[in-house]
């Protein structure tokens, strides 16, 4: 039937991975502090959990990283389309020392993309996922992960040369 996770062993995961889903999550969310409350839900949500396999708990983990985003993600759209959108700056001080400007640029290509491709490239590129593992998490095929990537690519691609050339 499976093994129930004690507040331990989510711990220790905790522990290992924290970093890696906050980095996936800013990605996907753009701001620290919701990347920071997602992943945080996300290993809550796992403790007491019943799983068949104990060691697919970092995919699950991963799939509740990326769906709680999606849920944000909805509900920041619902919120923009009753209240006018706020002229708030991607970065604190404190985040803009850490990101270098050619890394800034990517992000905001990125974050310029459909939410799918944008997606599918965090979990390949950032995360380091393979296709199937990708088409695990988001619930699509593996051939869908491999269109996507190649249209997502070519799409930041073609953002960041416009940008270059603004320049």
């Amino acid at each position: 039937m499976g093994r129930v996770l004690g507040a331990d062993e989510v711990a220790q995961l905790y522990l290992t991975h924290r970093t890696r889903f906050v980095r996936l999550a800013v990605l996907l969310v753009d701001t620290t502090a919701e990347a920071e409350d997602v992943v945080q839900d996300a290993f809550a949500q796992l403790i007491g959990r019943r799983l068949r396999d104990p060691d697919a708990a970092v995919g699950y983990v991963r799939t509740a990283v990326v769906n709680r985003c999606r849920t944000l993600l909805r509900r920041r759209r619902t919120a923009r389309s009753v209240a006018p959108p706020a002229d708030v700056p991607f970065a604190g001080s404190d985040e803009a020392v850490l990101l270098a400007e050619e890394h800034r640029e990517v992000l905001d290509a990125l974050r310029q993309l459909p939410t799918r491709q944008r997606e599918v490239l965090v979990l390949r590129y950032w995360a380091d996922l393979s296709e199937a593992q990708i088409a695990e998490t988001l619930g699509i095929s593996p051939g869908t992960v491999k269109s996507t990537a190649s249209r997502g690519l070519g799409a930041l691609e073609s953002l960041l040369d416009t940008e270059e050339v603004a320049r």
